[in-house]
């Protein structure tokens, strides 16, 4: 899990990240919602959702191939943490992705007790393992917030805007 900086509370945007250049900038304060409680296809869902909100946010279609790499990585980040939730949480609850200047952020919410973390060592020839490899890998952070009271956690990761 990240500890480089401080995380905000989940449904709000981290800060910028140095040097990306973001294509449009949504509405200050936007988050889109998407309730996946008892969804059958929570992935695939969770995929169309994020490309939808990356259309709008003129991620896509892609300038370029660099514009197409930024998106297709969302769209990777959001079907391994959904995935996740699934296998090891009992389902995912909710999908929120916004955009605040040059940071996209994803967060899924379930009701799951387990703390995700990158397999170690990372073994890439073995099946099974990779998701939170892959998040670490693509993401400028990620981390979790638990949800006080309640049972859950909130899994969330920031992916620079193409520049």
């Amino acid at each position: 899990m990240s500890t480089t900086r401080p995380y905000p509370p989940p449904g709000e945007p981290g800060p910028e990240a140095e040097g990306a250049a973001s294509p449009v900038t949504p509405p200050p304060g936007q988050v889109r919602r998407l309730r996946l409680v008892g969804v059958s296809g929570a992935v695939p869902r969770s995929r169309d959702f994020a490309r939808e909100a990356l259309r709008d946010w003129g991620w896509l279609p892609a300038a370029t191939a660099d514009h197409r790499a930024a998106a297709e990585d969302v769209l990777l980040v959001v079907s391994e943490l959904v995935t996740n939730a699934c296998l090891h949480a009992d389902g995912p609850e909710e999908l929120r992705v916004s955009c605040a200047g040059k940071v996209l952020r994803l967060e899924v919410v379930d009701l799951g007790a387990g703390q995700p973390a990158p397999r170690t060592p990372h073994r890439a020839g073995r099946p099974g393992g990779h998701g939170m490899f892959i998040v670490q890998r693509l993401c400028l952070d990620w981390g979790v917030v638990r949800n006080g009271d309640r049972p859950g956690k909130t899994v969330w990761a920031e992916l620079a805007a193409p520049a």
